[in-house]
C-alpha cells in the first residue's frame, strides 16, 4: 500500500462515510442560491477553480489559504448544485470533437505544490471521486529537506512542501493531472528604474547597474530554460510529458506563451474572471479561491462566474503624475493610488503617451520606445502602482495616429472643395496616414514597444482614428481606393452617393483592420488575455449618416472591439445642461437598441466644459447626476474623463456613490 494511502486512511474512510450519506453542513447558501439563480452555462465551457494551501490553524493568505472544513464545504456545495468535475482528458477530448463537456463543468486545480495537498486535499478528492490539477514549483520541490524555501524571496519551512516522491504517488492515483507552475520563475524580478519587483515569468528584467531592459532575445532564452527545465522534472517524475501550464500569480505573457506552445503544452491558465471555452484553451481563465471564503460568499461567486464585471471608470491623464521633481512625482502617484481606491473604480483608462500642451499631438511617450523621446519611463510604474495597491484592471490609453514623427512621413490630407488644393487639415488631429506602409510598420513597433515593458488589462484606441469625408486624400490613400475597386481622387468619390457610400465604410474598416494590426502585435507579446476598447464620437451613434464626416461606425465598434466607449459628452455635442439628460437617454437608448450591445460598452462622461478655452471642471453634483441617469437607463459600465486627482475634481464624497459598486457607509 502506498504511504499516502497508509497514513490517511482513516481521513479517507471518514470522508468516503461522509459523501455516501449526507454533504457536510451547509444548507444557507444552497436554499439561499439555487441553481436557477445561475445563467445557463453556454456549450463545451467550464469554469476553472484555483486553490492553493489548505492548513486549519490561520489559513496564510501570503499563500491564498483556505481551511480544510471550507475545501470540503464548498466541494459538497458544488456537487448538491450539479457541478461536475471534469479531467484534462474530459476537455482535451472534447476540443478534439469527443464526448461534449457536462453541464456546470468545474476544473479544480491546486497550485505551488504545498504539502497540504498530499496530506489533506488527496484523501477528499478520493472520498469525492474528483479529479483535480496539481501544479508543482520546480525549484521549491528540489528544496533539500533541511533547508527553508525561497519563497518568492521569503524563507518558508520545507515542511510546508511536497516532495518529488509525493508528487510522483498523486500522479499515479488515477486523479491528479500534474501541471507545470515554473521551474524558478515564480519570484519578483526588478521591472523598471523606480525598483518594482513583477512577475519572472512575464517581465523583462531592467537592470539598473547599466539602466537597461532585459532584450526580447535574453528574455526568451531565460523562458526556454525555465519551461524545459520543469518539463524534464515532471516527465522524469511521472513519466509523462506536462500538457498544461499554470502561470505565476496568474500574469500572462504572450513571449512566454509562445515558449510553452513550443513545448508541446496543450493548455495554459490565468486567474483571469470568466469560463474558460474549448477554443481558448491557451488562455484559460480560473476563479481563485482567496480569503478563506466561506460557503455563502464561495456560492455566491461560482454562480457570478459567469456575468462580466461592470466597468467603473476613472480616464486619467499621466501628465498629471509626472513632475521633474522625482518627490513630488511620488507625491502625486500616491495622491493618484488614493483616489482610485476611495473613489471604488475598477478600472483606470491610463495615458501612456505625454500631451502637456493638449493639443493632441504625441511628440514623446512615458515608455522607453524605438521612434519618440521618453518624457519619463513612468507608465511601468504607475500600472503596476494601480493593478497591486488600487486593485484595478488598467487600459493603456493610445493615439492611432496622431504621433509627432518623421516630417517625411505622409499625413492625413484634406481635400478643399473650394480650391481643389490638398494639405492638412488644421482643424483636425495632426494624423500620420495608415495608408504608408512606413507609419504603419512605425506605430506597430511603437505598440510593441509598449507591450513589451508594461504589463497591461487593455488598450483603449483613442479618438483620433477618424477620417472626415475630405479625406485621406494623401497620394497612398488614393492608391489604396483604386486598388479596391474606387475612383482615385476625392472629387470623383464624393460625385456618386453609392460609391460615397462604399468609400466612407472601405475607410471605416480600415482604420478598424489597423487597430487590430497593432491589438496584435501586443497580443503577441502580452497574452491573448489583452482586452480593446475605442472611443467612439456620439454624432455617428445618433446619426448613422455621418458615418462619412468620422469613418465611425457603432455596429462596426461593438463587433470588432471587447469594449465600444462612446464619448457621452452632451456639452461638447452642443446640448445645454438643461437638455443633457435628455441627451444621455437618447444615446443609451441607441446602443441598448442593439441585443446585448449594452454589456459591452462603457460610457464616458466628461469632467470639463470644454466650450470655452478656461475648460471649467464639471461639478460632482453633475457628474453624480449625469451617471444617475445612465444608471436608470440599465447602464452598468460607465466612466469620466479626466480625472483632476490633484484637485479632488469631481468632487469625491460627491462621485463616489454613484460611480462606485463598493459598499458605501
Amino acid at each position: 500500500m502506498p504511504v499516502l494511502s497508509r497514513c490517511l486512511l482513516a481521513l479517507g474512510l471518514l470522508l468516503s462515510s461522509a459523501c455516501a450519506q449526507q454533504p457536510a453542513p451547509f444548507t444557507p447558501p444552497a436554499e439561499r442560491l439555487k441553481p436557477a439563480n445561475e445563467a445557463p452555462w453556454p456549450k463545451n465551457h467550464f469554469l476553472g477553480i484555483a486553490y492553493h494551501d489548505v492548513e486549519d490553524r490561520d489559513p496564510d493568505q501570503a499563500v491564498v489559504a483556505v481551511r480544510t472544513e471550507r475545501l470540503i464545504e464548498q466541494l459538497s456545495w458544488l456537487r448538491e448544485n450539479g457541478y461536475q468535475p471534469v479531467s484534462v482528458d474530459q476537455i482535451l477530448a472534447a476540443r478534439n470533437g469527443g464526448p461534449e463537456l457536462p453541464a456546470k463543468a468545474i476544473m479544480l486545480s491546486f497550485d505551488d505544490g504545498y504539502a497540504s495537498f498530499y496530506t489533506r486535499v488527496m484523501p477528499i478528492l478520493r472520498a469525492y471521486n474528483w479529479h483535480a490539477l496539481l501544479a508543482p514549483v520546480g525549484s521549491w520541490v528540489d528544496t533539500p529537506l533541511n533547508q527553508p524555501v525561497d519563497f518568492a524571496g521569503t524563507p518558508r519551512p520545507r515542511s510546508e512542501f511536497l516532495t518529488w516522491q509525493q508528487v510522483r504517488e498523486v500522479s499515479q492515483s488515477g486523479l491528479v493531472e500534474i501541471a507545470a507552475h515554473t521551474d524558478a520563475n515564480h519570484k519578483g524580478i526588478q521591472a523598471n528604474p523606480q525598483g518594482n519587483l513583477q512577475p519572472a515569468a512575464t517581465t523583462r528584467r531592467f537592470d539598473p547597474g547599466t539602466g537597461r531592459y532585459e532584450t526580447e532575445a535574453q528574455f526568451q532564452a531565460r523562458m526556454r530554460a525555465d519551461v524545459s527545465a520543469i518539463s524534464n522534472k515532471i516527465r522524469a517524475v511521472t513519466g509523462k510529458a506536462p500538457r498544461v501550464w499554470v502561470w505565476p500569480y496568474g500574469a500572462a505573457d504572450g513571449t512566454s506563451l509562445a515558449v510553452v506552445g513550443e513545448n508541446g503544452y496543450q493548455m495554459a491558465l490565468t486567474l483571469e474572471d470568466g469560463l474558460d471555452s474549448l477554443g481558448n484553451l491557451m488562455s484559460s481563465p480560473r476563479f481563485l479561491v482567496a480569503s478563506d471564503p466561506d460557503g455563502e460568499h464561495f456560492a455566491n461567486s461560482i454562480v457570478a462566474a459567469q456575468t462580466l464585471p461592470p466597468q467603473r471608470v476613472l480616464h486619467v491623464d499621466l501628465d498629471n503624475v509626472y513632475d521633474p521633481d522625482p518627490a513630488q512625482q511620488v507625491r502625486n502617484l500616491d495622491q493618484l493610488i488614493q483616489r482610485v481606491v476611495d473613489m471604488g473604480a475598477s478600472t483606470v483608462f491610463l495615458q501612456a503617451f505625454a500631451d502637456p500642451k493638449g493639443d493632441g499631438l504625441v511628440h514623446s511617450l512615458y515608455f522607453p520606445n524605438r521612434h519618440l523621446p521618453v518624457r519619463a519611463d513612468l507608465f511601468n510604474r504607475v500600472t503596476w502602482q494601480l493593478r497591486t495597491r488600487a486593485h484595478v484592471n488598467v487600459f493603456a490609453w493610445m493615439p492611432v495616429l496622431s504621433f509627432a514623427l518623421d516630417s517625411k512621413l505622409p499625413r492625413v490630407t484634406r481635400w478643399d472643395p473650394k480650391t481643389g488644393k490638398v494639405a492638412v487639415d488644421p482643424d483636425q488631429y495632426q494624423r500620420l496616414s495608415p495608408f504608408d506602409p512606413k507609419v504603419r510598420q512605425i506605430i506597430g513597433e511603437i505598440y510593441e514597444d509598449l507591450a513589451r515593458t508594461s504589463a497591461i488589462d487593455g488598450v483603449l484606441f483613442h479618438d483620433d482614428a477618424v477620417f472626415s469625408d475630405f479625406e485621406d486624400a494623401s497620394p497612398q490613400a488614393l492608391k489604396a481606393y483604386a486598388a479596391s475597386g474606387l475612383p482615385d481622387n476625392i472629387a470623383a468619390l464624393r460625385a456618386d452617393p453609392a460609391v460615397m457610400q462604399r468609400w466612407t465604410r472601405f475607410k471605416s474598416r480600415y482604420l478598424i483592420d489597423f487597430t487590430h494590426e497593432l491589438t496584435a502585435k501586443v497580443r503577441k507579446l502580452r497574452g491573448p488575455q489583452v482586452q480593446t476598447a475605442r472611443n467612439i464620437f456620439a454624432e455617428p451613434m445618433l446619426n448613422p449618416g455621418s458615418e462619412a464626416w468620422f469613418a465611425q461606425n457603432l455596429d462596426d465598434f461593438l463587433t470588432s472591439y471587447d469594449w465600444t466607449a462612446p464619448m457621452a459628452m452632451p456639452l461638447m455635442e452642443g446640448q445645454s445642461l438643461k437638455d443633457s439628460n435628455a441627451w444621455l437617454e437618447k444615446l443609451v437608448a441607441t446602443v441598448k437598441a442593439r441585443p446585448g450591445a449594452l454589456e459591452r460598452t462603457v460610457f464616458e462622461l466628461q469632467g470639463k466644459d470644454w466650450r470655452t478655452a478656461a475648460a471649467p471642471d464639471i461639478s460632482g453634483a453633475q457628474m453624480a447626476e449625469w451617471m444617475g441617469v445612465l444608471k436608470r437607463q440599465g447602464v452598468t459600465s460607465f466612466g469620466y474623463y479626466p480625472d483632476n486627482f490633484l484637485e479632488n475634481s469631481p468632487d469625491l464624497k460627491t462621485v463616489r456613490p454613484a460611480l462606485s459598486n463598493q459598499w458605501n457607509p
